[in-house]
């Protein structure tokens, strides 16, 4: 069974990613098993400035998912290149993608040129779509304009393939997704977290310190397959698909939908060999299902 992925120049040896936010910058999870395995990994969300986050508490558990705001906590660019990125490369030797967050165009284009310029990562993923924090982020991906205007302010100083990650809590994703496209973006990621809420009914007080946050998980898959498809059939260009995948089953379904590739988000926190077991129970239902080369399957449902 043939698990290669091919996208923006990039050969990957699988399209399972661990999603930005849920395996750190891969120290947390190198104990477990050999990271080597994954097609590649999403880092955490990094700002110009080191953050704290949001107050605590900042998550909440849901029915078949989970609340997060945490606030895009991060130690600052200087030290990811200076400190983790060093320490990647002793535990994985595949190209990673980093995720870019700001809170104006300047901070986007400044962290991303850095980002460029290091030899550890692959892939620059814009995050225009975290709900977490406010004057930023969602501000940038909920509007078509705004979201072109930093698309193509980052793409003037990249040299590494640019993926804009979209925020799935507007009315019409597909009109973000071809702005995006046509500001020169080359390729998409989506969905990032929905935007939910929960009350404690003791303390009759929202539970998280931020009163709403992101809500990912199992739950959300049906609405991230769903935006996947319809961005697949408008855009030209390749997408990540990310949303409540947790199976080899979810990946494949996300594969048909139009992903090339398939992040791995809140699973990962469930249990920390979830990527793992996808990548090894992928070839059982690829044998399954007929299918001998997953690039094959890419959008044909």
């Amino acid at each position: 069974m043939n698990t290669k992925i091919h996208f923006c120049g990039l050969e990957l040896d699988n399209p399972i990613i661990p999603a930005s936010g849920t395996f750190g910058f891969g120290q947390e999870y190198a104990g477990f098993y050999d990271l080597n395995i994954l097609g590649s990994i999403a880092l955490k969300g990094t700002t110009r400035e080191a953050r704290f986050g949001n107050p605590t508490p900042r998550i909440a558990d849901c029915t078949a998912g989970m609340l997060n705001s945490v606030g895009l906590q991060n130690p600052g660019i200087e030290a990811v290149i200076n400190d983790e990125l060093p320490a990647f490369d002793k535990i994985c030797k595949k190209p990673a993608i980093a995720n870019v967050c700001g809170f104006s165009v300047e901070e986007y284009v400044e962290v991303a040129q850095k980002f460029d310029a290091q030899a550890q990562i692959g892939i620059i993923e814009l995050n225009v779509s975290c709900p977490n924090v406010q004057h930023g982020g969602m501000a940038f991906g909920t509007d078509a304009k705004c979201a072109a205007e930093v698309t193509a302010a980052v793409k003037k100083v990249c040299t590494k393939p640019l993926f804009v990650k979209l925020s799935p809590n507007v009315t019409d994703i597909v009109s973000i997704a071809c702005a995006c496209e046509n500001a020169g973006a080359d390729g998409l990621c989506l969905i990032n977290t929905l935007l939910g809420m929960r009350i404690d009914i003791i303390r009759k007080k929202p539970i998280l310190a931020n009163v709403m946050g992101g809500f990912s998980g199992s739950a959300v898959f049906p609405v991230a397959l769903r935006m996947v498809y319809q961005v697949a059939k408008a855009c030209k260009i390749p997408i990540m698909g990310c949303g409540g995948v947790s199976s080899a089953n979810d990946v494949i379904e996300m594969m048909l939908a139009g992903a090339t590739a398939v992040q791995v988000g809140s699973a990962n926190l469930v249990n920390p060999f979830a990527c793992k077991e996808i990548i090894e129970d992928l070839p059982k239902v690829m044998q399954k299902l007929g299918i001998n080369n997953l690039q094959e399957i890419v959008g044909i449902s």
